[in-house]
């Protein structure tokens, strides 16, 4: 294998000018991913997709599939676009397989002029793998399928397609900016946002003592899964200190205590998406999943800021997202004790209203968010 065919989706179906930048920044983001894991490869844009030269197809392969904007990237091997070159490569491929197959496919698809259709291609290719291994044909649902993707000048063939996460991009729209806490749905939110052509400027707010002892560790581990996704994007967190502030939130407000310290954090969020340039926030708030995301509690705590505040996972359902989120790698440290429950009321608000809460809710909250927000720092991940 010395190449790595590289599809992708929702781009292709832009106009071509629009089209022909989201190819060139996918193909930017991956030669990034190649240089980040110590990859030598080559990419080049090719019609309809991404090719890469390397020695090390497999591990090329899995840096590609990680990316937003890919759809699949597949390990090849080149030979010349005729039959017999053709044939000969997929009983070759057939053969070396280590496991094992009872079943088998040949898929082909052809770019130029030929002298040959692809149903010859796979019904002759399916013929070839048949002579050379132990195995029988089975076009509905076979074990293997070996494929066959003809251009102009070469033919790539290869045995499997490695699932990227679709989607645009990064870089492709506006950055965004993303509370992140470690847990379960703001780093899959973000990624969300990601997956969708966006750079995440991630933030951190730390509780003070209302945090868990590794309720920052969790949430920096989880932006550096993310950074890993867009190695040439700058993916480093702000660090925010809020204990003050939450603390004084905790003092003054009860039942809609949840509300006010949402609000605090999409007023910090917002004071660093003005010095970044950000186009948003990002949450990882789902409808009705937290006495605080209530259709009516959402219309509250946006109310806070002028920015619009993008929530990805608003309709999907947990278990989907705990999917997501062992895809992306930050299931495991989501499960390191937050500690922030100690901030629940004995009785949330699950109904607020805002001028109601405004009579409550410190009359500081906005500015001290907006002097937190110019303390903060940026930590590496890395």
């Amino acid at each position: 294998m010395n190449r790595v065919v590289v599809r992708y989706g929702e781009l292709s179906t832009k106009g071509r000018p629009v089209r022909r930048n989201m190819e060139e920044q996918l193909r930017s983001n991956l030669a990034a991913a190649l240089d980040a894991r110590d990859i030598d490869g080559d990419v080049e844009r090719t019609a309809g997709r991404l090719i890469v030269d390397t020695e090390d197809a497999d591990a090329a392969a899995d840096a590609a599939s990680d990316l937003p904007g890919v759809v699949s990237a597949s390990p090849a091997r080149t030979v010349a676009p005729e039959t017999d070159a053709v044939y000969e490569a997929l009983a070759e491929l057939a053969r070396e397989r280590d496991d094992e197959f009872d079943t088998y496919a040949v898929r082909a698809s052809r770019a130029g002029d030929h002298p040959f259709t692809s149903p010859q291609l796979e019904r002759e290719g399916g013929a070839a793998v048949g002579e050379a291994v132990d195995a029988a044909v089975d076009l509905e649902d076979p074990d293997i399928r070996f494929e066959a993707d003809v251009r102009h000048q070469v033919a790539y063939v290869f045995a499997e397609r490695r699932e990227g996460p679709g989607g645009l991009p990064v870089g492709t729209q506006e950055p965004l900016v993303a509370l992140v806490s470690g847990g379960i749905d703001s780093p899959v939110a973000a990624f969300e946002a990601m997956r969708h052509g966006s750079p995440v400027i991630p933030v951190y707010v730390d509780l003070g003592d209302y945090g868990g002892v590794d309720h920052r560790a969790r949430a920096i581990s989880a932006c550096e899964r993310l950074a890993e996704r867009a190695p040439n994007h700058d993916i480093t967190p702000y660090v925010v200190d809020g204990g003050e502030t939450v603390a004084h939130i905790a003092q003054h407000v009860d039942r809609g205590r949840m509300l006010s310290l949402r609000r605090y954090f999409f007023a910090v969020a917002e004071a660093i998406g003005e010095q970044e340039d950000a186009a948003g926030i990002v949450t990882g708030e789902v409808l009705g999943q937290k006495s605080s995301q209530t259709a009516r509690n959402l219309q509250v705590t946006s109310a806070a800021v002028e920015m619009p505040v993008h929530r990805p996972l608003f309709s999907v359902d947990k278990p989907e997202i705990v999917e997501r989120a062992k895809v992306l790698g930050t299931f495991e440290d989501a499960g390191i004790s937050a500690g922030c429950n100690r901030l629940a009321p004995d009785k949330p608000e699950t109904k607020g209203r805002l001028e109601g809460l405004l009579k409550v809710e410190p009359d500081d909250v906005f500015e001290r968010a907006r002097a937190d927000a110019a303390d903060a720092e940026r930590v590496d991940p890395f």
